[in-house]
C-alpha cells in the first residue's frame, strides 16, 4: 500500500512538473518578439520539426530556399529555434561567447557522456582548460606524432592487403566494411598518440575492447538516434533522469570505461613524473597526456591556471571520443567520394606517388596541393559534426547581412533576440549553401579550392573558410591532429588500393546520432553505421 502511494505521488509530481513546464513554454512563446517570424509548419507538439531534420538534413536547405537565410523552426516540446546561414549573424553568435553559450541541456548531455572536460566547460573555466591544453595540440607537437599515425595506417594497410590477396586467389573482388576498420585504426591512433595506451583494435586475435563495444552500440547501432533523443529529453527535463530509458545502461558502461581508462593513464603518467621528482621524466614522451601533464606542472604556469588531477582525467574521454569517432567518419566519406569520382582518385594517387618514401614528414604531406584540396572538400561536404547549438543568455540585437521578412511582410535589418532564445547553427548547411559556394555546392569538386568564391572568406571558421571545426573560442582544439591523421591514412591507403563502390550510390545515406553523422545503408535492414567498398591492389610495391 505504501509503495502504491509512493508511486502515485511520484507520478503526480511528474504530471505537475510537465504541466508547469508546458505553461512556461507557452508563456515564453506568447511573449516572444519573434512570434511573427516565418518558418516551416510545426507537425508535432512533442518533437517539433526534429524528425524532419533527423530523417533528411536537406530539409534545412529546403526551408532556407523557402524562407530565406534566417528562419524559425520547432524543437522538442515545440521550443522555438532560430536557424541562420547569414554570415554576419553567425559571426556575431560565434564570437560573443558571453551572450551566446551552449544550452544547459547540451552541456548536461556532454557531462553525462564525457565528464566535465573541455566540451563541458565555459567562460573562465574553458579559457583555463584550453590554455593548459594548447601545448599538446600545437603544430610542432602534431608533427612529432606523425610516425604514430603512419605505424597504425601501415598496419591497417597490411590487414587489408591480406584480405584483398585472399579474394584474388579465390577469383573474386574483395569487399570490406571500411567504416568499421577506420573506427578501429583511429581508436588505436588516439590510444597511442593521445595516451601511450594500446587498445589493440587492429589486432585480429584481440577481442573488441569494452570501450569499442559500447561506443558501437551507443553511436552506431540502428537505434543510436533514438537513444540520443531519450538522453536529450532527460537533460531538458532533469526529473526524467529518474525514469530508466533505452540506452541508459550502455551510456553508464561507456562513461565507466572511459573514466577507468583515464584514471589509469593519468596515474601511470604521474608516477613516471614523481619517480624522478622533476619534469625530465616526461620530457621525452610525446603522447598528448604526457605533454599536458608536463605543461601543467611547469614552474612557468601560475597555480590558478593549472588543471586539477580530476580536470586532467576529465579531458581523456573527450580525447577518446572526438579523437576517433569524428575522424573515422571523415575518412569513410573521403573514400566514398573518391570511389564515386575515379578521375579524382587517379589524380590524387598520381600526386601521392611523387613521394618516394612510405612514411614522409608532415611537411612533405602538407606540400601536396591536391591532397590538401581533397581533404578540404571532404571536410566541407561531409563535416562529421553537422550542427551546433547556442542559447542567448541575455536580450540582444542580432545583426543581419540579408534582411528577413516576417509573415506580415515587414522587413527587418536586425533581429530582436530575447533571453533564452535557442539557435541551431547549421554547419553542414553553411558548408553547402549555394548562395555562398555557388550552384555546384553539393558536388564533390576538389578543384574549387584553387579558386574560391569571395563570400567564403566571411565564414567565421577556424580553418579553410568553412565551419567544420567551428570558430571563436570554442573552435575544435584538435583540428590539426585530425587533419594530419586523415592525410597520413589517405596517403597510405590510396598508394596501396583502388577503391570502388560496393553498392549503388543511392544506397549510402547519412545517418545522425545527435550532432554527429556517419555513413550507413538505406533501408530497414541496415546495421546502423557501415560503408562496404570494393578494393583492388594498385601494385605490390608500396614505395
Amino acid at each position: 500500500m505504501f509503495l502504491a502511494h509512493l508511486l502515485l505521488g511520484a507520478l503526480g509530481a511528474l504530471v505537475l512538473y510537465a504541466v508547469l513546464y508546458a505553461a512556461y513554454l507557452v508563456y515564453r512563446e506568447l511573449a516572444s518578439p519573434l512570434r511573427p517570424m516565418r518558418g516551416p509548419r510545426n507537425p508535432s507538439l512533442l518533437f517539433g520539426n526534429l524528425k524532419e531534420i533527423s530523417s533528411d538534413l536537406s530539409a534545412i536547405s529546403d526551408w532556407r530556399a523557402q524562407f530565406g537565410p534566417t528562419f524559425q523552426f520547432r524543437g522538442f516540446f515545440s521550443m522555438s529555434h532560430i536557424c541562420t546561414t547569414d554570415l554576419k549573424a553567425l559571426t556575431h553568435i560565434v564570437t560573443d561567447d558571453g551572450t551566446y553559450r551552449k544550452p544547459a541541456f547540451v552541456r548536461d548531455m556532454s557531462r553525462r557522456m564525457l565528464g566535465k572536460g573541455l566540451l563541458f566547460a565555459q567562460l573562465d573555466d574553458h579559457k583555463r582548460q584550453r590554455r593548459a591544453m594548447n601545448p599538446a595540440f600545437g603544430a610542432q607537437q602534431i608533427r612529432v606524432l606523425t610516425d604514430v599515425f603512419f605505424d597504425k595506417a601501415i598496419q591497417l594497410r597490411e590487414i587489408w592487403a591480406i584480405q584483398v590477396s585472399q579474394a584474388q586467389e579465390n577469383g573474386t573482388e574483395c569487399q570490406i566494411e571500411v567504416f568499421d576498420w577506420l573506427r578501429r585504426v583511429t581508436l588505436d591512433v588516439i590510444g597511442q598518440a593521445g595516451f601511450d595506451y594500446q587498445f589493440n583494435a587492429l589486432t585480429p586475435q584481440e577481442e573488441p575492447s569494452e570501450l569499442s563495444t559500447v561506443f558501437t552500440k551507443l553511436l552506431h547501432s540502428p537505434h543510436a538516434q533514438r537513444y540520443m533523443n531519450f538522453r536529450r529529453v532527460q537533460s531538458l527535463i532533469p526529473i526524467f533522469k529518474l525514469v530508466p530509458v533505452p540506452g541508459g545502461r550502455m551510456l553508464r558502461r561507456a562513461r565507466n570505461a572511459m573514466a577507468a581508462i583515464g584514471a589509469q593513464i593519468v596515474a601511470r603518467s604521474k608516477a613516471r613524473l614523481l619517480a624522478d621528482n622533476s619534469e625530465k621524466t616526461l620530457s621525452g614522451r610525446r603522447d598528448l597526456v604526457s605533454v599536458l601533464l608536463k605543461s601543467n606542472v611547469s614552474a612557468s604556469v601560475p597555480g590558478n591556471q593549472r588543471l586539477s588531477e580530476s580536470e586532467v582525467i576529465a579531458q581523456i574521454p573527450t580525447f577518446l571520443f572526438a579523437g576517433h569517432e569524428t575522424t573515422s567518419s571523415a575518412l569513410a566519406w573521403a573514400l566514398q567520394a573518391l570511389s564515386l569520382n575515379p578521375t579524382v582518385q587517379t589524380k590524387l594517387r598520381a600526386e601521392l606517388f611523387k613521394i618516394s618514401t612510405e612514411a614522409p614528414t608532415m611537411n612533405d604531406l602538407n606540400a601536396l596541393p591536391y591532397l590538401e584540396n581533397v581533404v578540404r572538400e571532404t571536410m566541407r561536404l561531409h563535416t562529421p559534426v553537422v550542427f551546433n547549438t547556442r542559447v542567448a543568455m541575455r536580450d540582444d540585437m542580432l545583426p543581419l547581412s540579408t534582411p528577413y521578412v516576417d509573415r506580415f511582410g515587414k522587413k527587418y535589418d536586425s533581429l530582436p533576440i530575447p533571453k533564452g532564445q535557442m539557435f541551431y547553427i547549421p554547419i553542414l548547411g553553411v558548408n553547402t549553401d549555394e548562395q555562398i559556394w555557388g550552384t555546384d555546392a553539393l558536388e564533390f569538386r576538389p578543384e574549387r579550392w584553387d579558386r574560391l568564391p569571395e563570400g567564403v572568406s566571411d565564414i567565421p571558421g577556424v580553418w579553410a573558410n568553412q565551419l567544420t571545426f567551428f570558430g571563436g573560442t570554442h573552435n575544435c582544439i584538435g583540428f590539426r591532429f585530425a587533419l594530419a591523421e586523415i592525410k597520413v591514412i589517405l596517403f597510405t591507403l590510396l598508394r596501396a588500393f583502388e577503391f570502388k563502390p560496393a553498392v549503388p550510390k543511392e544506397e549510402i545515406v547519412l545517418k545522425l546520432a545527435g550532432f554527429f553523422q556517419r555513413p550507413g545503408l538505406r533501408g530497414a535492414g541496415s546495421k546502423g553505421s557501415e560503408l562496404p567498398m570494393l578494393l583492388n591492389t594498385c601494385g605490390s610495391n608500396y614505395n
